[in-house]
């Protein structure tokens, strides 16, 4: 994701002012993080594409309301975490982000299935197989951990960032996050397991 160093190469007053080559700036530093968020929230190239289209399109309609509360990117992340759920909601029309009541947050999966995975050796994370594989996890977990999930862990975004990104609590986006690294955990953990396996047979 863009660093702090880089948002701050990026003019809030001009693109609150409607400054085109400001907002093109943005898209050069932006498309990149928008595009892979879409993919792995989506798990479809095209789909993906549409949301990133779509998000600056959206964006640039709507330059003149950018008040600059938050960062740039956070700003294009509301947009287009809206636009992936728009999709999302055409085949599950009952998805919802939004702030739920303490009891009904607490009724989301809590895995407890665990393996330790200290022993495995980093290299065994970065192979092309191991990707796939929590790509595939990814799109299994509920959308309300899954976005939580994408933003904080995959694109770096703080809890904080991530709050206001989805217009959650920072509690909640806390508690969702545990759930999703909990619920990866228990769906990797057969894979996992047999490449720690492998790994001291060798």
């Amino acid at each position: 994701m863009m660093t702090d160093e880089t948002q701050t190469e990026i003019s809030v007053e001009a693109l609150k002012a409607g400054d085109r080559a400001e907002f093109a700036r943005l898209v050069d530093l932006a498309s990149a993080p928008i595009y892979r968020l879409g993919l792995k929230m989506l798990g479809n190239p095209q789909d993906a594409e549409d949301v990133l289209q779509n998000t600056f399109l959206k964006a640039l309609q709507s330059l003149g309301n950018f008040e600059g509360r938050s960062s740039p990117l956070t700003w294009l992340y509301r947009i287009a975490i809206n636009e992936a759920l728009m999709l999302i909601r055409r085949q599950k029309p009952q998805v919802e982000i939004a702030e739920e009541p303490q009891d009904e947050e607490s009724n989301l999966p809590t895995p407890v299935q665990l393996t330790d995975w200290c022993c495995l050796p980093e290299s065994d994370f970065l192979t092309t197989e191991s990707k796939r594989a929590l790509d595939a996890a990814i799109l299994k977990l509920p959308e309300k951990l899954r976005v939580v999930f994408l933003l904080r862990d995959i694109e770096g975004m703080s809890i904080q960032e991530t709050s206001e990104a989805l217009g959650l609590t920072e509690t909640a986006v806390k508690t969702r996050l545990l759930r999703a690294r909990l619920n990866l955990r228990e769906q990797l953990s057969s894979y996992f397991t047999e490449r720690l396996i492998e790994e001291r047979e060798k």
